[in-house]
């Protein structure tokens, strides 16, 4: 079993409430969402893994079960080209659990008129195969958003 842990601090609200139709559908896989804090943060590895995508405003790592966890940090921010985003790792980084990977300003994106809501995605998982998925309330860095059996 994988625990996922949150990537950054605010307030978990589940996919459903992500103002993406992709997010939102689970097309991308099941998971959940936070709302984060409007404040500059750093974005820390869910999982101890490898970090096999990175981008400014997303990064993917996989564990040594094989889970591929996605952090996508705001929805359209692919579009700020790089701009409030800092790399702290590289592709192909061994990262651990609460190890920052990038560092952002979600109040930054919001002003560039698009939302900071940050998907946490487990990719290529069945929805049942997810467990104790935090949908609401408030969340620190660190603490469990879901269990990947």
């Amino acid at each position: 079993m994988t625990l996922v842990s949150a990537p950054l601090p605010g307030r978990a609200i589940g996919l459903a409430a992500v103002p993406d139709p992709v997010f939102a559908g689970a097309m991308v896989g099941p998971g959940t969402a936070i709302d984060p804090l409007r404040e500059a943060t750093e974005a820390v590895s869910p999982v101890d893994g490898i970090v096999v995508s990175l981008h400014p405003h997303a990064f993917v790592v996989v564990d040594a079960e094989g889970h591929g966890v996605l952090t996508h940090l705001g929805i359209d921010t692919v579009q700020l080209n790089g701009a409030g985003f800092e790399l702290l790792v590289n592709k192909g980084d061994t990262v651990t659990r609460g190890q920052a990977v990038v560092r952002w300003n979600p109040a930054d994106v919001e002003a560039a008129g698009k939302s900071p809501i940050c998907p946490v995605v487990a990719l290529e998982a069945t929805t049942d195969s997810l467990s104790e998925l935090r949908e609401s309330g408030e969340i620190a860095t660190g603490e469990t958003l879901f269990d990947w059996r």
